[in-house]
């Protein structure tokens, strides 16, 4: 049991609503920001629990940032969490979020869950991340659930739009690059990562790859 995990279950908090796998997903890849000036942005406050959490789990040189379209979820700004009120639909507004805290190093999208809400977010806000940042976009499930836009295989949810991004992140090894460009979604996604209903993109800037033999003996 990770650190997050173990501060759940005692939640001395606000209340806090996750799947139980997510946590070592959480860890895994936010692990190596700990005790440094990171800043996370969660979009879906919910009770305010998961801001609590996140501040004791980074520490207390983090910036916790909360997105939420419920203005009673400003009352839980406290020292070191700020709450903005807004639609992650509206690209406008994710702009305006942008230039207010531009630089972030994490970014966590458990908002509504709706198809337009997690590609539009994804569309305007990844750009936005440090140079070596994580986005992770959670409940994917509902890429499956026609109440949120979703079905298998369906154009337009969130898991196709996903699968686009595979061959972005391969595109240096097109041999049609007419078609198939390196673009910058090439250049600086370093690792893409599916997990259960979890999808998460670590930023890294990245160049050519290159192949390399060495040795002196071969067949």
């Amino acid at each position: 049991m990770n650190d997050l995990e173990s501060y759940f279950y005692a939640n001395p908090g606000r209340a806090s609503l996750k799947w139980l796998h997510y946590f070592e997903i959480y860890d895994r890849h936010f692990a190596r920001f700990r005790g440094t000036d990171v800043t996370i942005m969660e979009i879906g406050v919910g009770h305010g629990g998961s801001l609590q959490m996140w501040r004791q789990y980074f520490g207390k040189r983090c910036q916790v940032v909360g997105v939420d379209t419920n203005e009673r979820c400003k009352a839980f700004e406290e020292p070191g969490i700020q709450v903005e009120i807004g639609n992650q639909a509206d690209r406008v507004f994710l702009r305006l979020l942008m230039a207010k805290y531009p630089g972030l190093d994490i970014i966590v999208d458990d908002g509504g869950h709706q198809m337009v809400e997690q590609i539009t977010s994804f569309e305007e806000l990844f750009w936005h991340l440090s140079e070596n940042g994580v986005y992770l976009c959670e409940d994917l499930h509902t890429s499956y659930w026609p109440e949120f836009g979703g079905g298998l295989r369906r154009a337009g949810t969130f898991i196709e739009f996903s699968k686009g991004l595979i061959d972005a992140l391969n595109a240096w090894h097109t041999r049609d690059p007419r078609a198939f460009l390196v673009g910058e979604f090439t250049r600086t996604a370093w690792s893409m990562h599916y997990y259960d209903s979890v999808f998460v993109v670590e930023k890294r800037s990245r160049t050519t790859p290159r192949q390399l033999a060495t040795g002196k003996e071969a067949l």
